[in-house]
């Protein structure tokens, strides 16, 4: 498609600023040039203000793309080279993917809470029993290892041990061997616990409370979420290529 003097400045612009362009991209200028400079406004918010350096921007959009509850695999592979482009490592981005791999426990920590609330309601239940040793040992271990306790793991560590036990093995990994440091880690999970295709709010509120306590700072993390909030571009991303082949396969414009 020819483009207009309009859309080859916003073209323009895009590539300067975003350093990236695209079949969803130029479908998006076809249909809509002001959309797609808002967008870019709207998207630049981050590396205008630049609270985090640009390697751990493109860490924070990876860990929102690969998340289970988002899989924007386009975006993952994009960023992923722009990170190794910027320097990124390789151990850098896997630990990354290892702390997105983390979200499937949040069935445990708002499903068991849930039950015990409808097995009190039922009367078969009167209360938390006391950790016997092996659990007061698992949860000392997490406190270890992840430094930091919440209610939301009483109750999981008293009915499943097993699952709890597993889990500290599993989410430890990035802990014990990564290269991230800690207030890095926490950025990651406050992305996708907080991304509008989790909002998991108890865990944000949590990773941002660790994120603070590892010497972050409120204007990182509200960078974090600016960076989060992008995903609604995926709407467009995803669909205006579709509009453009059925508009083409249909005869208009």
């Amino acid at each position: 498609m020819a483009l207009d003097q309009r859309q080859e400045q916003v073209k323009q612009d895009f590539i300067d600023q975003r350093g990236t362009w695209g079949t969803p991209w130029e479908s998006i200028l076809r249909f809509d040039p002001d959309f797609l400079e808002a967008y870019l406004g709207f998207s630049t918010v981050p590396s205008k203000k630049n609270q985090l350096d640009d390697k751990v921007k493109e860490l924070i959009f990876i860990a929102v793309d690969a998340a289970a509850t988002h899989m924007y695999l386009p975006g993952v592979r994009q960023h992923i080279q722009a990170a190794l482009r910027l320097g990124v490592t390789p151990a850098e981005i896997m630990e990354v993917i290892e702390l997105a791999s983390t979200l499937g426990i949040h069935a445990m920590n708002i499903g068991v809470p849930l039950l015990v609330e409808v097995l009190e309601e039922r009367g078969l239940r009167s209360g938390p029993a006391p950790l016997g040793d092996e659990q007061q040992r698992l949860k000392d271990e997490f406190v270890a290892a992840r430094g930091y306790w919440i209610d939301f793991w009483d109750p999981i560590l008293e009915l499943d041990p097993e699952i709890f036990d597993a889990y500290l093995r599993f989410s430890t990994v990035p802990w014990k061997t990564g290269v991230l440091e800690p207030k890095v880690k926490e950025f990651v999970y406050i992305a996708f616990d907080i991304a509008a295709t989790h909002l998991y709010t108890r865990g944000a509120k949590l990773h941002m409370e660790n994120a603070l306590d590892h010497g972050a700072t409120p204007e990182e993390i509200i960078e974090v979420m600016e960076i989060a909030s992008c995903i609604g571009i995926h709407a467009a991303t995803t669909a205006t290529p579709i509009l453009a082949e059925e508009v083409d396969a249909f005869g208009g414009s």
